[in-house]
């Protein structure tokens, strides 16, 4: 165990919970929170400005123009206010990732192998000090496969789109509940079915179902799972 304190990896399925439990749970134990999520998101941004094709990333063509983007692409967290935002060469793209296209711009660029090695990297050297707590879809299986606590969580495909849907409706993004299942549909099989580092759950992961439990819930559970494996 890290002496900075452990890596506590959260994966499971789009919008089924886990980043705001990621986000509830590092301010409650004091760890920092590493959405990887806003990483792909960023870099299908990138990609969309400099006018890439993310429907054909695995073309030569596209893997050279990839490659020379990832070589000039810097990416950080910044907090504002009490807000971890994401910033693309030192620009504040946070307003810009949220929505639809992007999310399924990333689910497409998450399937690159170069995508995913650069943003490894980047984030196994965050991990490297310990006391984080880092969502995605391969963090306990791929990025941290020894990573001390591991979660999986999952909730019904509807349950997530009704979510999903309300957060949208939330931020004055126009779409219809039909169009947010199907993309939540279309990026369930896109992760569960890649060839690298498909969404899968970990052996000693362990699995919450928030279809039925409110975040408050959730956290509890999760909290009492912390302090067997820490003391704290």
């Amino acid at each position: 165990m890290n002496k900075n304190g452990i890596i506590v990896a959260i994966d499971g399925f789009s919008s089924s919970g886990k980043s705001t439990i990621a986000k509830s749970l590092s301010k409650q134990i004091g760890y920092t929170y590493i959405d990887t999520g806003a990483m792909f998101r960023a870099i299908a941004l990138q990609c969309i400005e400099n006018k890439i094709n993310i429907d054909n990333i695995i073309e030569i063509q596209q893997f050279e123009l990839l490659q020379n983007i990832l070589q000039n692409t810097q990416i950080e967290f910044c907090v504002v206010g009490d807000t971890q935002h994401i910033l693309l060469n030192g620009r504040d793209i946070e307003h810009l990732i949220r929505t639809i296209e992007i999310s399924n711009a990333a689910s497409k660029i998450s399937t690159s192998p170069l995508v995913r090695k650069y943003l490894l990297d980047i984030q196994r050297n965050i991990g490297k000090k310990g006391s984080i707590v880092m969502d995605g879809r391969d963090i306990g299986t791929v990025i941290f496969p020894n990573a001390e606590l591991k979660f999986f969580i999952t909730a019904s495909v509807q349950v997530r789109a009704e979510r999903r849907f309300l957060e949208l409706k939330q931020k004055q993004i126009k779409t219809t509940l039909q169009q947010v299942l199907q993309n939540i549909n279309e990026r369930d099989y896109r992760d569960t079915h890649r060839e690298i580092a498909p969404l899968k759950k970990h052996p000693d992961a362990y699995v919450i179902d928030t279809t039925y439990l409110t975040l408050e819930e959730q956290l509890q559970l999760i909290r009492l799972i912390f302090k067997s494996i820490t003391g704290k």
